[in-house]
């Protein structure tokens, strides 16, 4: 397992000649198939991002991500920080706020969504907006 907070900052190279294309800057995620899809990389000497579906990737590691294709997605779905979003239940109570995201690195299945009351389990994940991660109200 593997959280956010780790992946973010990591470099990122391409397979085939381990040249550095930039840092991993954050993860998308679609809440209700509960995966991450898509990754967001700062360019190196640059401050543009490109887009790169999770399917692009070879592995994810503590040390870096090596990527097979550095081609961009024909689609790229909306992004919302994660960390720092706040958790409403569908009912529209407040579970405070994401604090970090626990994911599987091989698969980018997400384990949990660690809050500072606990962690919650990622099939109570509906729906992700700007506004708020929705969750189960059963989760709280």
């Amino acid at each position: 397992m593997m959280l956010f907070s780790q992946a973010r900052g990591l470099p990122v190279l391409t397979l085939t000649e381990s040249d550095e294309i930039g840092v991993l800057k954050s993860l998308t995620v679609d809440a209700p198939a509960g995966v991450v899809t898509h990754v967001r990389v700062r360019r190196r000497h640059s401050r543009k991002e490109s887009v790169l579906a999770w399917g692009a990737l070879h592995a994810v590691g503590p040390d870096a991500v090596l990527v097979r294709s550095a081609a961009a997605p024909s689609e790229v779905p909306p992004h919302h920080e994660l960390p720092g979003l706040r958790i409403l239940t569908e009912t529209g109570d407040g579970l405070g706020t994401v604090q970090d995201v626990v994911f599987e690195p091989e698969t980018g299945r997400i384990e949990a969504i660690r809050t500072a009351h606990g962690d919650l389990p990622a099939d109570h994940l509906l729906g992700l907006g700007d506004y708020a991660l929705v969750v189960r109200a059963s989760a709280g």
